[in-house]
Formats: structure tokens, C-alpha cells, sequence
């Protein structure tokens, strides 16, 4: 019976996902006031500078890193493309991986213009803001496909998708709660993307506290593992991951904008035993 609910409710999130909006989504979330680079208390500069310290950290090394569930966004890759040689972005969502092609090919069909980011990210680095197209290219020279993904399936890619070792590191932004029915969903998800990881390689992860549901589009209500720090701690522990940092972001009142009711973000630097 168990499984049979687990079935049914893996399959009511893939059909609250059959809407999903990428525009509307990098609207909602990706322009200000959750996007004000002016603001120190905004909540995308507090994630890029999450993962510019982790990706600059010496310990996070290698030669490929993965982003599970990339969405249509890019930001999450934008320090990491200065580690890693080979950059492997993914996603459920055909519409989502149309995007994120959209801006590989520089065609001049994305939603969202990210010169803003890469020239936050290019201070961050300690370089001219003016470098963002130098850092643009670079990007693009690293990223070596777009691959759909299921987190829930015990081998999320394709096969052959990956080197038989594994990536050396993981990034995955706002994924796994917002594709699972249940917390106990959400930690077989960490535990299925684990198996693309070396041992010893780093999950760098970024997500959601206090969310039940968040827009996807107008109208397209998705639901979401409302978690804790507790119990993200708890799941990173029984999947075989050593927590490293955990860092929480608290959500001032005016970035609660009404497309969710999400509370705080996380990020969490753990390593694969």
C-alpha cells in the first residue's frame, strides 16, 4: 500500500508540473525585490554568495559538476564554471530545458536577461563587472549538455550519462522539496542523487523552509515539503552525506511577494561518505 501512495503522489506532482510557466516562474522570483543587487538583505545575492564561498573552497574540486534540476535558471552554475571543466545541467521539464538551451545557444529567446547576475558575480570574484560576456563565454564552454532527469527514479540520468566514477560535485537549487509529495520523497531523492556522486565528492544544496506551495504560472498552485533545518540535517545524515555548513537565509516581509509562502532558505555544503 505504501508504495502504491507513493506511486499516486509522485504522479500528482508530475501533473501539477504540466503547467508550469518559465516565465512567469523567473518573474516571480528572479527579478527584484528578491533580485535587488543594490540590497544586502536580498535573498538571490545572499544565494550567489553562498555558492561563490563554497565553489572557491578548497575542498570542492574536480573535474564535473552537475546541477539537479537546473529549472530554467543558470545562476547556480555561475561560480562553479570557474572549478569544474565540464558543467552538466538537467531537468524534468521539457519547457525548462528549452530555456536553458535558449540561453546556451545565445539566440536571443530567454526570459530573462542574467547580465545582471554575471556581473554580480564577476565582483564577487573580485573582478570588473564589465567581464560578465568573458564570464558568459566561459559558461558556455563548459556546459557540456542538457539532459533530462527523474529524482525519483534510482538512476536519475540516462546510463551512460556520466563517467562511471561520478561527478566530483552536485549543486541542486529548489528541487527536491518541490518535487516530492513527502518528506520521506524528498530523502530517497538525496539518496538517488547521492548515486551520482564519487565518494568524497561535494552536494552543494540550496532550498526552501516553512514552504507548502509556490506558483509555477498564473493559476498553477504547486505544492512543496514544507521542511525544517531539522529535518533537512536529519535527511542529508541518513543518506550517507556528512554535513559540512548550514547557513539560513530568513525572508524579510517584503519578499514575501504572494507567490508562495515560503519562510527562509538554506544552503547546505555536505560531502558523500
Amino acid at each position: 500500500m505504501e508504495r502504491k501512495g507513493t506511486e499516486t503522489g509522485l504522479a500528482a506532482m508530475a501533473a501539477s508540473y504540466e503547467k508550469f510557466d518559465p516565465a512567469a516562474y523567473l518573474q516571480y522570483n528572479y527579478t527584484p525585490p528578491r533580485a535587488d543587487f543594490e540590497r544586502k538583505d536580498s535573498v538571490v545575492p545572499w544565494k550567489l554568495a553562498c555558492l561563490h564561498r563554497a565553489f572557491n573552497e578548497a575542498d570542492v574540486s574536480g573535474e564535473l559538476l552537475v546541477d539537479i534540476g537546473s529549472g530554467p535558471t543558470i545562476y547556480q552554475v555561475l561560480s562553479g564554471c570557474e572549478v569544474f571543466s565540464k558543467v552538466l545541467l538537467t531537468d524534468f521539464l521539457e519547457v525548462n530545458r528549452q530555456e536553458l538551451r535558449h540561453w546556451l545557444q545565445d539566440d536571443g529567446g530567454c526570459n530573462l536577461d542574467w547580465t545582471p547576475y554575471l556581473q554580480h558575480v564577476c565582483k564577487l570574484e573580485g573582478r570588473r563587472p564589465s567581464e560578465c560576456a568573458v564570464k558568459a563565454a566561459k559558461l558556455r564552454q563548459v556546459i557540456t549538455d542538457i539532459l533530462p532527469i527523474d529524482v525519483h527514479q534510482s538512476q536519475p540520468l540516462a546510463k551512460d550519462a556520466l563517467p562511471s566514477g561520478g561527478a566530483d560535485c552536485l549543486v541542486s537549487c529548489f528541487c527536491l522539496e518541490s518535487v516530492s509529495p513527502d518528506l520521506s520523497a524528498f530523502t530517497r531523492a538525496l539518496g538517488n542523487i547521492g548515486g551520482l556522486l564519487r565518494p568524497g565528492g561535494h552536494l552543494l544544496l540550496i532550498g526552501a523552509l516553512g514552504e507548502s506551495y509556490y506558483f509555477g504560472g498564473p493559476d498553477v498552485r504547486i505544492p512543496v515539503v514544507p521542511l525544517t533545518e531539522a529535518q533537512v540535517c536529519e535527511s542529508l545524515k541518513e543518506k550517507g552525506y556528512t554535513l559540512i555548513r548550514l547557513e539560513v537565509y530568513t525572508l524579510p516581509e517584503d519578499m514575501k511577494v504572494g507567490v508562495d509562502d515560503v519562510t527562509g532558505v538554506f544552503f547546505a555544503k555536505a560531502r558523500k561518505n
